[in-house]
């Protein structure tokens, strides 16, 4: 009755859990938000200089900044507006949702520094005299034309400004209105232009003794309004630059959204698949878990109230790999100790006991590189990372206690004594427990990997020589991210003409240094200038060819600073990850160890940028997030490997010669054979349903991601661990491997 009562457990929580994901989901996903990306908006990062001569940049000064910033966006009904203080002088800003993305930037960008002044350019009144929420949109009640009303503090004041004034006589008794007048600015130079820089420029032909003041000019009831807002939040104490941007239209995110969670849900609906096919009744236990890991994902982001982007669920997916991982290490662990004739709790118990070491070690060290990302990273690269973290955390968690714990039930039932068939376990590879422990095979076939290192060493070689080579002559072609400059993608439902693309650059007054067609039949097309566009500019473009192909193409934008730092932060990371894996590796396992580890890994981040040199691929700031997610997911299958080969030694207890070494590093390898290519299938299918379905704005993030998978399952499985036999074995003889005194940390028992 006790047994049964396990089965029965096992039943009403899964149901429990399936009713409470399937109540919740939508409610979940509703509340989630969206980064700009996937719902259209911009970005901006601005660079903050005082506007006084002399004056410094405070956190203070800052921060008074991001509160009238803040002001500003509320006045556009934007409430999950992101504004953060990056450094010392900059201030990033992320608006997704926006409509009106030209009305936004030119509230946020303007100083908003009011001043009254005569034709001769002298300062009478400024912003400081107006009553602080004053400022509204009213009409002219002579003409009914748009105005804008505001309050002055000092009437007395006012009228000494307008008897002086006055008393200029025609043509000079004009009260020039000026917002951000800067050094060098002329009412004599503006006033010839068909747009001048100041509002406007009424004469006055008496003294006023009033408060109230009217300003009218050539304006719209929106503009009319925007000016009020601007006025009543406040003049900024700073200068302003925008240093870089990107803008993407509402279709384009509504788009990408689409695509991606089309691709995603395809994408797990297939590694589900997979482990059924593979690890049947235990691949059913891992696919539900992998249904709860999804849910508690995007549940804790949102808690967390965090931005998803493109890349945020590329990473959810890729967490999908790591959840899935660690159930591969277990149920091959699993099926290694029913072959051996152990019963299945035996198995079951010395299973989850042998691979928590495992997954723990495997999960820290991908841990490690996405916190290192997360440091170094910009605003996408900060989510992508913050997704990543999440994911990592959950599927530890998911894979360790809740597919344990499940299949703890069936196992503690007694249901599953006489069914070692439903592991995928066949009885003619059982043995005896009495019987001598053999070499384990590969495809039932006895396989000396070692003996080939040579070749294998000669294959990496040329590969690296001629990367190497293709490298300096075709280098990267590196996107804007890093050189500086502008990029437009334009989308469209019909085929996109190049020509045509290109004459109305032209006609903008714009020359474009290439344009590359995309997407099916030629729908999407990149353009990418030497030139950084002003954001008058970007709403020109947009507006232009909005009007063409019915969509408003997205625009990034990034300045010569931001580029040398990306390129900076990005070296930074990949060294400091490098550091952190080394040291976590020679505490957990020992030096050698580590440094070999991360001799593969650069292995495979070279083996990704000769791809990209090759076919000169644009190679942008998401494809840094792809190296470093590589990093942390070779590191994981590596890992695995040297696990093995620690274990293997321990068993041996000490080992004290080049042959014996050789052949545990083979049976290592070869243990690790099955799991290592089925983490790595299962994790490829999960991103080749990106690659072919999902946006086209992460392809190249994909591609990078199945170019480094496919990179670090062949240096992990042939080159990590030869490399480490040859330098370690060298002097083995002085130095005999003895791990015996390591710490062994095991797994939660069920």
């Amino acid at each position: 009755m006790k047994k049964r009562g396990r089965l029965v457990a096992f039943f009403l929580i899964v149901i429990a859990l399936g009713i409470g994901i399937g109540l919740t989901t939508n409610w979940v996903t509703k509340n989630i938000n969206l980064g700009l990306d996937l719902q259209g908006g911009f970005e901006v990062l601005y660079e903050v200089e005082p506007v006084d001569d002399g004056e410094e940049i405070t956190k203070g000064l800052m921060e008074g900044t991001v509160q009238t910033l803040n002001d500003r966006v509320n006045r556009l009904g934007i409430s999950e507006a992101v504004i953060d203080i990056e450094g010392e002088d900059r201030i990033r800003v992320q608006l997704a949702g926006v409509e009106d993305q030209q009305q936004a930037r030119d509230m946020l960008a303007t100083s908003a520094q009011l001043s009254f002044r005569d034709v001769n350019d002298v300062e009478l009144l400024d912003g400081s005299d107006v009553k602080g929420g004053s400022a509204k949109q009213d009409f002219d009640p002579n003409t009914n034309a748009p105005i804008v009303t505001l309050q002055l503090n000092d009437s007395s004041k006012f009228g000494e400004v307008t008897t002086q004034i006055k008393n200029m006589g025609p043509p000079n008794n004009l009260l020039v209105i000026w917002m951000d007048f800067q050094e060098g600015d002329s009412y004599t130079a503006e006033a010839v232009k068909e747009e001048p820089k100041f509002v406007s420029a009424p004469s006055v032909s008496e003294t006023l003794n009033t408060t109230n003041v009217m300003i009218s000019g050539n304006f719209t009831i929106e503009s009319a309004k925007a000016l009020a807002d601007i006025i009543n939040s406040g003049s900024l104490p700073v200068h302003m630059t925008e240093i870089f941007s990107t803008s993407v239209g509402a279709q384009f995110g509504e788009q990408a959204l689409n695509q991606t969670v089309f691709a995603g849900i395809v994408g797990i609906i297939l590694v589900i698949l997979f482990l059924l096919i593979v690890y049947r009744f235990t691949g059913l236990i891992a696919s539900i878990n992998l249904i709860i890991y999804t849910y508690f994902v995007l549940l804790v982001f949102e808690m967390m109230n965090g931005v998803l982007t493109l890349s945020g669920i590329a990473a959810l997916i890729l967490g999908v790999g790591m959840a899935v991982d660690a159930n591969v290490i277990t149920f091959e662990r699993y099926k290694e100790e029913l072959r051996l004739g152990k019963s299945v709790k035996a198995a079951f118990a010395a299973g989850s006991k042998n691979s928590f070491r495992t997954i723990l070690d495997a999960n820290i060290t991908t841990l490690i590189a996405a916190v290192v990302l997360f440091i170094f990273g910009t605003s996408s690269v900060k989510g992508f990372a913050t997704m990543l973290i999440i994911s990592i955390l959950i599927s530890f968690i998911t894979a360790v206690f809740g597919t344990r714990l499940f299949l703890g039930l069936w196992v503690q039932s007694g249901f599953l004594k006489n069914k070692k068939s439903w592991f995928g376990v066949k009885e003619k590879d059982i043995k005896e427990l009495s019987a001598d422990e053999e070499e384990p095979k590969l495809f039932n076939r006895n396989v000396n990997i070692i003996q080939h290192r040579k070749k294998f060493f000669i294959f990496t070689g040329v590969l690296m020589i001629l990367g190497c080579a293709a490298l300096l002559i075709f280098k990267i072609n590196p996107g804007i991210d890093f050189t500086s400059g502008s990029r437009i993608e334009i989308a469209a439902d019909e085929k996109i003409n190049a020509e045509e693309v290109e004459g109305t650059f032209n006609e903008l007054g714009f020359e474009a240094k290439s344009i590359v067609l995309s997407g099916e039949n030629n729908t999407i097309a990149v353009a990418r200038f030497e030139t950084v566009l002003s954001d008058q500019e970007i709403f020109k473009v947009q507006q232009t060819f909005q009007e063409m192909y019915g969509a408003e193409p997205a625009v990034s934008v990034v300045s010569p600073i931001v580029g040398q730092e990306l390129v900076k932060n990005a070296i930074y990371a990949v060294v400091i990850a490098a550091l952190f894996i080394i040291i976590y590796i020679a505490f957990r396992f020992e030096l050698f160890f580590g440094v070999t580890a991360v001799i593969a890994l650069f292995h495979d981040v070279l083996i990704m940028l000769f791809a990209f040199s090759i076919t000169q691929i644009e190679f942008d700031i998401t494809i840094v997030s792809a190296i470093l997610t590589i990093v942390g997911y070779s590191i994981n299958n590596t890992i695995v490997v040297f696990d093995r080969v620690r274990e293997n030694i321990q068993k041996q207890k000490r080992v004290s010669s080049f042959n014996e070494l050789a052949k545990i590093i083979n049976r290592s390898i070869i243990q690790s054979f099955t799991r290592t290519m089925n983490t790595t299938i299962s994790t490829l299918i999960a991103i080749l349903a990106f690659l072919v379905l999902g946006a086209s704005s992460i392809f190249t993030f994909t591609l990078a991601l199945v170019i480094g998978l496919t990179a670090g399952t062949y240096s992990s499985l042939f080159l990590a661990a030869q490399i480490w036999l040859v330098w370690r074995g060298k002097s083995i003889k002085e130095k005999p491997l003895d791990f015996r005194k390591k710490k062994r940390l095991e797994g939660p028992q069920v």
